[in-house]
């Protein structure tokens, strides 16, 4: 599948996916073994690990270097460009795919490499166009990553969607027969490297994937990219908080969520 198409063939993206699910590989009946939950609690405890030492980028104070975070200074964004550099949305990690190339604005002088804001912001917009189309009991969020779970379980509570946070236990979208099975129509990751088998299980049934990639994922079983760092604390807060409003001002609900509501205490 091309990510390359992502926000401009949206209406094509469950045929994709299915198209995708055939070249997969994957066993859609047997449980859950001992060993697949040994190496989940083991990539568990690397994510944590990762949350730790990444979230201390958004925790600092902007730098002078850290205001060119978009090629257009004019653009119209739904908060502050401020409000996202205090959040560190923009900061990414020190190495870059392919893939994210194009989501990338510069690098900076210690060789972190700087999102492009007002893509961030306009993809958090088109996943909120995206997501409006579906049942919200369809949709599920999962997010492995310390950090991502309190902010991807309100965004869930907020919309009326469906939550799997922690370790993603294998066979919740293809073994009909584990008692955690469930079959929703969209599935909206906080990272594609700590939720990879919520990914694999996703395109495996032909269920399109949102995904919140930093400048170090891969893309090829992404559908719709949201451009940010998926590390830090408040970094996902805030992303969270603006795809929540977003998708119930397209639905025309009244609730408008407070940024604080996003944010787990410490």
């Amino acid at each position: 599948m091309s990510e390359d198409n992502d926000a401009v063939e949206l209406d094509d993206a469950e045929t994709e996916a299915v198209d995708a699910a055939v070249e997969e590989e994957a066993d859609t009946t047997e449980e859950p073994t001992a060993d697949a939950a040994a190496e989940g609690a083991s990539a568990d405890a690397e994510s944590e690990t990762a949350d730790a030492t990444a979230d201390d980028a958004d925790e600092e104070d902007a730098s002078p270097f850290d205001d060119d975070v978009m090629p257009d200074d004019d653009v119209d964004l739904l908060i502050p460009v401020e409000d996202y550099l205090s959040a560190g949305v923009h900061i990414g990690t020190q190495q870059k795919t392919a893939d994210m190339e194009r989501f990338i604005h510069r690098v900076r002088d210690d060789g972190l490499y700087v999102l492009d804001v007002s893509t961030t912001d306009q993809r958090i917009r088109t996943a909120a166009d995206f997501l409006e189309n579906y049942n919200p009991e369809q949709i599920l969020v999962t997010s492995s990553r310390q950090y991502g779970r309190f902010p991807a379980e309100k965004f869930a509570d907020a919309i009326g969607a469906r939550a799997r946070t922690g370790r993603f236990i294998p066979g919740t979208l293809t073994n009909p027969d584990y008692a955690g099975y469930i079959e929703p129509d969209v599935v909206v990751v906080t990272d594609p490297i700590g939720d990879a088998q919520a990914v694999k299980e996703a395109i495996t049934v032909g269920i399109p994937v949102i995904a919140m990639c930093d400048s170090n994922n891969q893309l090829s079983n992404v559908d719709l990219v949201i451009p940010t760092n998926n590390k830090g604390r408040r970094a996902l807060s805030v992303v969270y908080w603006l795809l929540a409003n977003e998708t119930l001002d397209r639905r025309g609900a009244d609730t408008v969520f407070a940024l604080d509501d996003f944010e787990d205490e410490l």
